[in-house]
């Protein structure tokens, strides 16, 4: 039993790029498939799929890698908000990540989104993850 999906995501991703995997299957759930979304929305990643083939269902995620020096796009990805301590944020008080070079994702009452997108809609929220 994994007690927090959302590290396990971003920990798979973390990896599958550290080992410059093209393809990585994570067990979906819905807040990991809008995860997904904008980290393809913001180009993160360069294309996904979700599989429902199991109950559960899957997501296939396509990493994307400098194309001359083969480094992944994603720096790091990094879990913010834990099921023992968990970070809320405002929306005056949601984080710049690298002067806004990098994203925060926010779980809101809108939905998930960017930081970016929180503020701008006046709202706060849960703080998931930064990633750069």
């Amino acid at each position: 039993m994994n007690t927090d999906p959302i590290a396990d995501y971003l920990t798979r991703i973390r990896n599958a790029s550290a080992a410059q995997h093209r393809v990585v299957e994570i067990p979906a759930s819905k807040v990991k498939k809008e995860i997904t979304k904008i980290l393809f929305d913001q180009g993160y990643i360069l294309s996904y799929k979700f599989e429902d083939t199991t109950v559960q269902g899957s997501i296939k995620i396509a990493l994307k890698y400098d194309k001359f020096t083969k480094d992944p796009v994603i720096k790091e990805i990094q879990r913010i908000s834990k099921p023992g301590l968990r970070k809320y944020a405002g929306s005056g008080e949601l984080p710049r990540i690298l002067n806004g070079l990098g994203i925060a994702i926010v779980s809101t009452s809108k939905g998930v989104m960017t930081g970016k997108q929180a503020r701008r809609e006046n709202v706060g929220g849960e703080v998931l993850c930064y990633v750069y």
